[in-house]
């Protein structure tokens, strides 16, 4: 306390070192002490573990959600472009102006028809996806996963050539090995001088074969040099859409106004929120979910303060007696047992994001000394295309984390600090 000028002792403020000291000195206090030192560590522990899962969890997905995103982005493309402007006279021009938008990396004519594939004895669907050779390398996961003398042999010869690219998850299923030929029936044909010739069938050869990472993209897709696909299916000259990639495709949103510009009247312009919708969907109700219960996790944790606070106010009620006989105001009283609570809650939290990132930052090493320990094979990467679990730390993530945390642990401990604060000294002290 400090003195006023008239001489009286002026009281010392909130939160003042005294108030600080007393409930750090209740936490550490002994079990015959009155103290609730094991309760608080089993607090602290609890609130740790559960900082520490939903940090490792989120950004587990977030990890999953965008190498997934990723590899499903690189392969179809972030904006497409349908309607009058594919058949314009000036479409050409169209692409050159697409080009020029700022943010964008790439545009793409293409066809896309649905066909019969023939090989091995064996018979199935598949989508052939016409494109330009040059424009192979806009798809990175494929382009990179291809030998070099696929891509060079990619379009060439007249109409581009009869070389096309499978996946190798449907080689597989067909038992196809480059080099090999495969048959590949139109059920429309193409147009003639007699009308339509109805279904048409042509053996290919197989120039390579790619691997982007989503197992069902490789069994589904063949890629077709663009002018040999306009010739099979009847669509000579013919564009089924345009492809655009950007810097950004999280902030799709903002490229969709300027390349509607560019594009011209006749265009429709669609991004790949709206093509992917269920999948999009079912990403964000899956994060939002997760979120929820685990938010519940870190809540029930710090749940375990109020516990821990009761029992010391319990043992404490005679220091809370003498306390209030010597002038400790009922605010203090609160201050004390709420700070207490508090510091098991911010020391919990500050452990938990201390483990959550560590974990995440190394879980590569740890993935890969589990599985050379107990012999098991935890993440397969000839299944998922990857090395290790993928984990990304999203800063907004761990602060909200951290901020639920603290809020959780702060509420946790107000309810038996506002029950200290009530205690009458009297009845307190009456049986002492």
């Amino acid at each position: 306390m400090t003195v006023t000028p008239s001489g009286m002792p002026k009281p010392a403020g909130a939160f003042s070192a005294w108030e600080i000291g007393l409930a750090l000195r209740y936490l550490r206090a002994k079990r015959k002490e009155g103290g609730v030192a094991t309760i608080a560590i089993i607090s602290f522990v609890g609130i740790m573990l559960a900082v520490a899962v939903l940090i490792s969890v989120m950004s587990i997905m977030s990890g999953f959600r965008n190498e997934l995103l990723g590899r499903m982005l690189s392969f179809n493309g972030h904006v497409y472009i349908q309607g009058e402007v594919l058949g314009a006279f000036d479409r050409d021009a169209v692409i050159d102006r697409l080009r020029a938008v700022p943010g964008v990396q790439s545009v793409s004519p293409l066809t896309e028809s649905q066909a019969l594939i023939r090989a091995g004895g064996q018979t199935t669907g598949a989508f052939v996806r016409g494109l330009r050779p040059e424009d192979l390398g806009t798809m990175s996961y494929v382009s990179s996963s291809m030998s070099a003398e696929a891509r060079a042999s990619f379009g060439r010869g007249a109409y581009g050539g009869d070389n096309i690219l499978i996946g190798q998850a449907l080689a597989d299923q067909l038992g196809l090995r480059v080099g090999d030929p495969i048959q590949v029936y139109s059920p429309t044909g193409a147009d003639s001088a007699f009308g339509n010739l109805g279904g048409l069938e042509k053996t290919y050869i197989v120039g390579g074969t790619y691997t982007s990472g989503a197992a069902d993209y490789d069994r589904a897709f063949i890629f077709m040099p663009l002018e040999q696909a306009q010739l099979f299916f009847g669509k000579e000259g013919v564009w089924d859409l345009i492809e655009i990639k950007v810097n950004d495709p999280d902030r799709v949103a903002d490229y969709l106004e300027p390349i509607a510009t560019a594009a011209g009247p006749g265009a429709f312009v669609q991004d790949w929120r709206g093509r992917l919708a269920a999948f999009w969907g079912a990403l964000r109700v899956e994060r939002v979910a997760m979120s929820i219960i685990l938010g519940l996790v870190v809540a029930i944790a710090a749940m375990n303060i109020i516990s821990g606070i009761v029992m010391l106010v319990k043992n404490k009620g005679r220091d809370i007696a003498i306390l209030r006989t010597i002038g400790a105001s009922p605010s203090s009283i609160l201050r004390i047992f709420f700070m207490a609570g508090a510091t098991i809650g911010v020391a919990g939290t500050l452990a938990g994001l201390t483990l959550g990132l560590l974990f995440c930052l190394n879980i590569g090493s740890i993935q890969h000394f589990l599985e050379a320990i107990t012999g098991v094979q935890l993440f397969n990467a000839d299944v998922y295309m990857l090395d290790a679990i993928p984990a990304e730390v999203d800063p907004v993530d761990v602060f909200w984390v951290a901020v639920w945390s603290l809020v959780m642990s702060c509420v946790a401990s107000l309810p038996p600090s506002w029950s200290a604060s009530r205690i009458d000294p009297v009845e307190a002290l009456r049986y002492e």
